[in-house]
Order: structure tokens, then C-alpha cells, then sequence
């Protein structure tokens, strides 16, 4: 991770930007890119905004798009044993999920444990049929909990939003 972290950190643009980027990528959402930048030139509420920003901007396209294209790649010869494994893992989570349905996407957002996080929950929240109108806002605030819980930021947000 301290490799990942060091290209971000070289890159030559401005650290917001760096955070934003960051935190659209899975395994690092927003949770790394605020571990990765918190000692940077952004105050850490702002840190904290750009990174939850950062990590939803894929969330509405993966649930648009996830479904046809596990159907796409299931039909090739070169990827469709990594869609299947793909659209498998993804239906073991959605399963957890199924059962308290909105908010059960909640909590499975919110739990900040591999595997878990934003970017899979709009695989889930896609394998589901689940309503972008309804599940986005779930996925942001499970976003928001996640990462106040890993960056210990919880009682800072309160301080600045409260």
C-alpha cells in the first residue's frame, strides 16, 4: 500500500485532485486517500468532503453499467471465467444484503472491511435491481460512515458539521 500511496503523493497535480482520484479507485476509496493525504495542505474536513465526493463519482455508472457488462464478458471466451467469478462474489454479498434490502445496503457500506465500501455496493445495489434514487443516498451516507469510522474523523466531522 505504501508503494500505491507514494505514486499518488508524486503525482504533479494539486492534492485535492490527488484525494479525488484516489478515492475512486476500489481497495482505496475514500478511506485510503484521506489516510494518504491527511498531512497534506487540506484541512481535513475539506479532505474529508473532496474523498466521499471522490468515492461516490463511480457509484451511479457502476450501477447503471455492472449487469450488462458482467453479461457481456460472460459471453467471451478470454473473461468469462472472470465474470462469473465476478458476478458470483458480488451475489454472495447481495445475499447479506437481500434480506433487509435499502437498509441493509446501508450497513454493507458502512463496515469498513474488505470488501466492503462503496464501488461494492453499487455491484450489489445493481445486482439487486435496486433503485438509483433510492440506494445512492444509502450508499453516500454508509460512505460517510465508513470513512469517519477508519480515519478516526468521526468526532472531528462533528465539531465542524454539528
Amino acid at each position: 500500500m505504501e508503494a500505491v500511496k507514494q505514486f499518488f503523493v508524486d503525482l504533479p497535480i494539486p492534492v485535492w485532485l490527488k484525494a479525488l482520484i484516489a478515492s475512486m479507485i476500489p481497495l482505496l476509496e475514500s478511506r485510503y486517500a484521506i489516510l494518504f493525504f491527511m498531512n497534506g495542505d487540506i484541512p481535513f474536513g475539506w479532505l474529508f468532503l473532496i474523498s466521499v465526493i471522490g468515492n461516490l463519482i463511480p457509484v451511479p455508472i457502476i450501477m447503471l453499467l455492472f449487469r450488462p457488462i458482467i453479461e457481456m464478458l460472460k459471453k467471451t471466451k478470454l473473461l468469462s471465467k472472470f465474470a462469473h467469478s465476478l458476478e458470483g462474489s458480488t451475489n454472495k454479498k447481495a445475499k447479506k444484503v437481500l434480506k433487509y434490502k435499502y437498509f441493509g445496503l446501508l450497513i454493507f457500506v458502512a463496515i469498513p472491511a474488505p470488501g466492503t465500501g462503496a464501488i461494492s455496493g453499487a455491484c450489489v445495489a445493481s445486482i439487486l435491481n435496486l433503485r438509483i434514487s433510492r440506494a445512492l443516498p444509502l450508499i453516500f451516507l454508509g460512505t460517510v460512515i465508513a470513512t469517519a469510522i477508519t480515519t478516526g474523523g468521526w468526532s472531528i466531522l462533528t465539531e465542524i458539521f454539528i
